[in-house]
């Protein structure tokens, strides 16, 4: 970083001026997300899916026929944002809705053999994503805590 580029975030600062975009955290964070999502695009379209029912997916691959609001926890989803989420896979025959058999206040979302069967379509994603990066495995997962780190930090504020 150039002493110009760190002088005039410095001004910023002391001047209360706000920060162009390309200097704030949170847009570095917001672009790179979208750009990850953008990446996701051409591998997720053979499969018919888009990048929040992949993650939806994803959750259920690791551990299936969880409640709707372990999903939420886990992907930090609002259940107006999941529901139809899940409605729309659902449509699709990859998952299906049922009241728990201990507390019928509870849903529980399990996968169907389509949904099982498009886990080893998918298997491939991971190793391409990582690719896509650049980055070798040990400062990709580096990474990844540093920004889980941070948000569990804005979260506990």
């Amino acid at each position: 970083m150039s002493m110009l580029a760190i002088k005039s975030r410095a001004t910023y600062l002391t001047e209360m001026t706000p920060l162009p975009p390309p200097d704030m955290l949170c847009f570095a964070l917001y672009s790179t997300a979208h750009r990850m999502q953008q990446t996701y695009k051409p591998l997720l379209a053979p499969l018919g899916l888009t990048y929040p029912q992949y993650l939806l997916l994803s959750a259920l691959w690791s551990e299936d026929a969880r409640t709707v609001g372990a999903l939420g926890r886990e992907l930090q989803l609002e259940s107006n944002t999941l529901t139809p989420l899940i409605k729309r896979l659902e449509s699709k025959g990859l998952v299906q809705r049922t009241r728990d058999t201990g507390d019928d206040r509870q849903v529980r979302v399990t996968l169907t053999d389509s949904g099982r069967a498009l886990q080893a379509e998918a298997a491939h994603i991971p190793d391409c994503i990582a690719r896509e990066t650049g980055m070798a495995p040990d400062d990709l997962t580096r990474l990844r805590d540093e920004i889980l780190a941070l948000r569990n930090r804005l979260s506990s504020t």
